[in-house]
């Protein structure tokens, strides 16, 4: 993470490519003029975490990053069943509306896959936009599903809109 610039990606896949690492998954973003990435790579078997640490460390240090390497487990298989959705939630900004909506989803056992959000210049003030995939779990209709939804948005006072998701290349 560190302030937004030319050439954080290319500086760190470097030190990754010098190292026989390979790039399995990524997400990254700028937040509030911050970059930020996450990484899921491999590497050769005597690569451990400190190692590779140590390696970005001078990146780190010119880039002006903060960085964390840690060794994970191997992916983790989602269980099967359940369908994506996408829910796009907006209204006036106001704390409260990320929590509102992500304890909803939790009480319905329903999985966030991803989430982003943006304040955008509205008519009458920020307007607060958040996107989000989600897997609902077999045991939840749809129907009730957007419907709780409905609700739970209503007493935040934000707008939402549900739907089956279409099949992503990612």
């Amino acid at each position: 993470i560190g302030a937004d610039r030319p050439g954080i990606v290319a500086a760190v896949t470097d030190v990754l490519v010098q190292r026989q690492c390979n790039i399995e998954d990524t997400a990254m973003a700028i937040l509030g003029g911050h970059f930020s990435m996450m990484l899921v790579v491999s590497g050769p078997s005597e690569l451990d975490a400190a190692m590779l640490d140590t390696a970005l460390a001078p990146v780190a240090t010119e880039m002006h990053l903060v960085t964390l390497v840690r060794a994970i487990d191997a992916a983790v298989a989602v269980p099967d069943g359940g369908e994506l959705w996408t829910v796009s939630v907006h209204g006036a900004d106001h704390p409260g509306i990320v929590h509102g909506v992500a304890a909803a989803l939790a009480a319905m056992n329903v999985n966030v896959v991803d989430l982003n959000t943006r304040v955008v210049p509205g008519e009458g003030g920020p307007a607060y936009v958040m996107i989000l995939d989600v897997t609902l779990p077999p045991s939840v209709d749809g129907d009730d599903f957007s419907d709780q939804l409905d609700a739970v948005c209503a007493t935040l006072g934000v707008t939402c809109s549900a739907y089956l998701s279409e099949a992503d290349i990612l």
